[in-house]
């Protein structure tokens, strides 16, 4: 009988640590106030190892995808005391991409599938992208882009490459 489980080890020093940490910050994260995110995140394991394990109907993969990606946000934002849910929204509709390009990736690749895959990317994508262009501007002087922006087109425009070979 081999007496050493690696796995088993991994577990029992994740709980182990898990139960110090309540100990020291007088917390309970095993409470449902903190777990009720497992139940989104293993409902989406669920069906995620489901496809996985009989590769037949990937349309669960859809439901997999999205309930995996929230299940992991619900665990982010319960840890964060919702602190950052004003700039994590975008993930809601990243999650529905994530479930759609799987079931793109295991469903012999439908390239209709890439057009709402694209679509809500975008959507996520370009919604982090102005989030973060307003935090970082809100951190800048106003009075200061015009002048930042002459000086690099200024730049650009005396060490920009010319159309002939050779000069600069």
């Amino acid at each position: 009988m081999k007496k050493n489980n690696p796995t088993l080890g991994i577990i029992l020093l994740v709980i182990g640590g898990i139960l110090l940490y309540n100990n020291f910050f007088h917390t309970n994260l095993f409470s449902m106030a903190y777990m009720w995110p497992m139940f989104v995140l293993g409902l989406g394991l669920v069906f995620e190892l489901n496809y996985f394990t009989t590769n037949k109907a990937p349309g669960l993969l859809v439901p997999g995808g999205i309930l995996t990606s929230l299940g992991l946000l619900f665990f982010f934002e319960t840890f964060t005391h919702w602190r950052f849910s004003e700039m994590t929204w975008p993930i809601y509709p990243l999650a529905v991409a994530v479930g759609l390009f799987q079931l793109y990736l295991f469903s012999g690749r439908p390239k209709g599938l890439l057009v709402p895959v694209g679509i809500l990317t975008a959507i996520g994508g370009s919604s982090f992208a102005i989030m973060f262009i307003n935090r970082f501007t809100s951190f800048a002087a106003h009075n200061l882009y015009v002048p930042v922006i002459l000086i690099i087109l200024g730049v650009f425009f005396i060490f920009g490459r010319s159309e002939k070979k050779g000069e600069f």
